[in-house]
């Protein structure tokens, strides 16, 4: 029987058209190209086996929530709490049952590329999916937890159909017409609470990338609004431009008086 090519394994490895009995036969291929095709292929699959059991993992509040009787579980989170400019921004996220998406975690783990394509699959696979944003004339008005918590109602009562059960990243909400459960690190533990995350991070990347195009010299687009050197010499240089949080004590001295 005729040897199959390098590219021919390589292609039913990527593809992932094996079996134990062809990896066992590659165990015994002497060419270099194939055994370096075979530890490239097993040290992928154990990636993805980690991956699995993670993702599994990160799904047991979810499978606690519907055993209990709920069946429509959102997951919570925000993004902008720390920045001195632009708005917090949350999101609201309900994931179906046969949901799977595998590396999804903390969306500050990811690259950029990575929760790009994590939040148009997550969008396009949801049930639902709901932003609520605070801008910072409501953030000096309320404080950052005030607002915090106002954009997290606002993204949950987006979702259509309704939740009628919250996971929520650390943050307890008052007053909420159904059940829901505060989560220390949720997003590292939760697949809805980390989805949520990337939405939220991606929809306030891109109001961030918006706003550098008229104060291009505070690099919006690069620091979100965080306190960077950059930031902090422009505010020196520059003072305030009407996204920066009044309240907050690194912009609050250079408010005219």
């Amino acid at each position: 029987m005729k040897k199959q090519t390098i590219a021919e394994i390589k292609s039913l490895l990527s593809e992932e058209k094996v079996d134990h009995e062809f990896l066992n036969v590659l165990k015994h291929d002497e060419r270099k190209g194939v055994q370096k095709l075979l530890q490239s292929y097993r040290r992928q699959h154990q990636k993805k086996i980690e991956l699995k059991r993670r993702f599994e993992y990160m799904s047991h509040f979810e499978k606690k929530c519907r055993k209990a009787g709920y069946h429509l579980i959102a997951g919570i989170d925000e993004a902008g709490r720390g920045p001195l400019a632009g708005p917090v921004v949350a999101a609201a996220v309900i994931l179906p049952v046969e949901f799977e998406l595998l590396g999804l975690n903390d969306s500050k783990q990811l690259s950029e590329a990575k929760r790009l394509d994590y939040d148009t699959y997550i969008k396009e696979n949801a049930i639902a999916y709901g932003i609520g944003i605070v801008h910072q004339d409501q953030i000096d008005e309320l404080n950052i937890l005030g607002a915090t918590k106002l954009a997290m109602k606002r993204a949950l009562h987006a979702l259509t159909p309704e939740a009628d059960y919250v996971l929520i990243d650390a943050v307890s909400l008052s007053h909420l017409p159904i059940p829901f459960r505060a989560i220390n690190k949720g997003d590292e533990q939760s697949i809805s609470i980390a989805a949520a995350s990337i939405l939220a991070k991606v929809t306030r990347d891109k109001w961030m990338s918006k706003i550098h195009q008229e104060y291009p010299m505070y690099d919006f687009a690069s620091n979100m609004g965080y306190g960077t050197k950059h930031h902090l010499n422009a505010l020196e240089r520059y003072g305030i431009s009407p996204y920066h949080r009044k309240s907050f004590a690194p912009v609050k001295k250079y408010l005219k008086v």
